[in-house]
């Protein structure tokens, strides 16, 4: 009975080192994030709460509870700001989103020429932002741009994109889609590989026409794979910075700016980080509450 008794325990020794092993592995990689996230949230909710400046020093912040929070929600401009953001992320997402998909289903149906159309779809998304929205200013160019001298070529009007109201949002928009559908293509291309074609097979035996087979077959397969990458895209929009920055900087008359670009106007170059920290934490708020309803998708 001894020997018998003593390989069990050394069992379930060695299977507990073996679950063990993979949370020390992670270890070190969970306390490095917790430092690089946790601690800047932490100080930041801290500061909004302060009249923070940063050539005064961290000793002459003085704590002025809630009055960085009301100033900015009673500030015209940050409204303006907030609307715009949420705007713009909520059609940029589903532009994005609905065009990406239809490309994945597209490329995925092809018989040759996967791979050249794959590389070729994914070039605007692995060129800098910066570089993107340079690149775009010159071609929209009111002076020099080719886009209207094409325009003007065919005799039709021609406009100043970037600083005219009626056309500015609308133009960083465009150009923020067509370098970020590369993103929800190549997500969803990957999603599409793990839909068996035996379903396909299936439906058409069955009578169902594609329109049918993409409702009943293809969504509800990548229905996770569209959470997931309308998460990471609503995250990351909501965060737009440079593109507005380099093309319009906020102009015209505010039309296009954004939570981050108001705060980097008001806050940032100003130095007052106890005022830029508020609006830091609203921004983070109106993330999780815009992220909340595909973290519920991905979970149920």
């Amino acid at each position: 009975m001894k020997n018998n008794a003593i390989p069990r325990r050394g069992a379930r020794a060695s299977d507990a080192s073996e679950r063990a092993f993979p949370r020390l592995m992670i270890a070190p990689t969970l306390l490095v994030m917790a430092a690089l996230t946790a601690y800047p949230l932490i100080y930041t909710f801290i500061y909004s709460f302060t009249d923070y400046q940063y050539l005064k020093g961290t000793e002459a912040a003085q704590n002025i509870g809630l009055k960085n929070y009301t100033t900015l929600l009673t500030n015209g401009y940050f409204r303006q700001a907030m609307v715009n953001t949420v705007k713009f992320t909520l059609l940029a997402v589903l532009l994005e989103m609905s065009i990406g998909l239809l490309i994945a289903v597209f490329i995925k149906s092809l018989k040759r020429g996967q791979k050249v159309m794959r590389t070729l779809l994914l070039l605007p998304y692995l060129l800098p932002t910066v570089t993107v929205a340079l690149s775009w200013r010159m071609m929209l160019s009111s002076n020099y741009g080719i886009v209207n001298q094409i325009l003007e070529s065919m005799h039709l009007p021609v406009y100043n994109w970037f600083m005219d109201i009626k056309t500015a949002f609308g133009t960083v928009l465009l150009i923020d889609v067509w370098q970020n559908v590369p993103f929800v293509f190549l997500l969803l291309y990957a999603s599409l590989q793990g839909v068996s074609m035996n379903q396909y097979e299936a439906a058409k035996i069955d009578g169902a026409n594609v329109v049918q087979q993409f409702w009943h077959i293809t969504i509800p397969n990548i229905k996770n794979g569209i959470a997931l990458c309308a998460l990471l895209r609503t995250i990351d929009t909501f965060r737009l910075f440079e593109k507005v920055n380099i093309l319009t900087g906020g102009g015209p008359a505010g039309t296009t700016t954004t939570i981050t670009q108001f705060l980097y106007n008001y806050g940032i170059k100003n130095l007052k980080f106890g005022f830029g920290s508020a609006g830091a934490i609203v921004m983070t708020v109106l993330v999780l509450i815009l992220s909340s309803f595909y973290i519920r998708r991905a979970i149920h």
